[in-house]
């Protein structure tokens, strides 16, 4: 019999590579054009965000995740009311007309707004990792597909049920380049501040194997950027830095 385990992880492999890559390229797009448009130069543009009202949807930004076969299958909170996503078009429409098309037909979108738990008095932070040597993997999931079945039942990953008010979403990830731009990033985690929650910047916690648990990152400034455009201002937030 042909073992073809090999090669279809190396393909899902690269399959997810590509995906990080293009996300990162939307987010890194979306950030010149907002810069841009501050500077008074992208006048003529398109907006660089898509910003869905009165919607449900996955809140994925304090997410931990499983990572099976490339993919990372992140379990989020399902929100209602205001959130903001790279303005993606498919045929449906772009990412609040497929969200909202995803009502009563299985699933949702993860967009994103400001979790009120990193707000300052809030028991959670924004951890930045270091760009020198972070080299860890991370789920980023602006734009992933939620499925709605996962909601109340057990789920691979944890020892517990997915809550009523909470779902799994499929999220491509991204692997840090020390000394790389894309290296500096950013992540939810506890606070008062834990050093040791800083490991989910290295590969020897946080990596592509499949089993590995890694978390929900963006590059470092995105969340308040995404906060600022969606509403207008940002509140101070908790935030963390590796000890020196």
């Amino acid at each position: 019999m042909k073992d073809c385990s090999r090669g279809s992880t190396l393909a899902a492999d690269a399959h997810g590579e590509k995906r990080a890559r293009t996300h990162s390229a939307r987010i890194t797009l979306a950030i010149s054009l907002v810069l841009a448009l501050m500077a008074g130069k992208a006048h003529a543009q398109p907006d660089p965000f898509a910003i869905c009202q009165k919607q449900r949807y996955a809140l994925c930004a304090a997410a931990s995740c499983l990572v099976y076969n490339g993919v990372a299958y992140c379990t989020c909170d399902v929100k209602f009311g205001k959130s903001i996503s790279v303005p993606d078009t498919i045929d449906e429409g772009d990412i609040c007309d497929v969200n909202r098309q995803g009502y009563g037909n299985g699933y949702m979108m993860s967009t994103y707004s400001l979790p009120k738990s990193v707000i300052a008095g809030g028991t959670q932070a924004l951890y930045t990792c270091p760009g020198d040597t972070s080299d860890g993997a991370y789920a980023q999931c602006d734009g992933g597909f939620c499925f709605a079945s996962t909601r109340g039942r057990k789920f691979p990953g944890s020892d517990r049920r997915v809550r009523p008010n909470e779902i799994i979403c499929s999220c491509p990830i991204t692997v840090a380049e020390p000394g790389a731009s894309s290296a500096r990033y950013q992540f939810v985690g506890p606070y008062p501040c834990q050093q040791a929650a800083f490991e989910y910047c290295n590969s020897a916690v946080a990596n592509t194997t499949t089993g590995s648990t890694i978390v929900v990152g963006a590059p470092t400034g995105v969340p308040r950027l995404l906060t600022e455009a969606l509403y207008g201002s940002v509140p101070e937030l908790n935030h963390c830095e590796p000890a020196p």
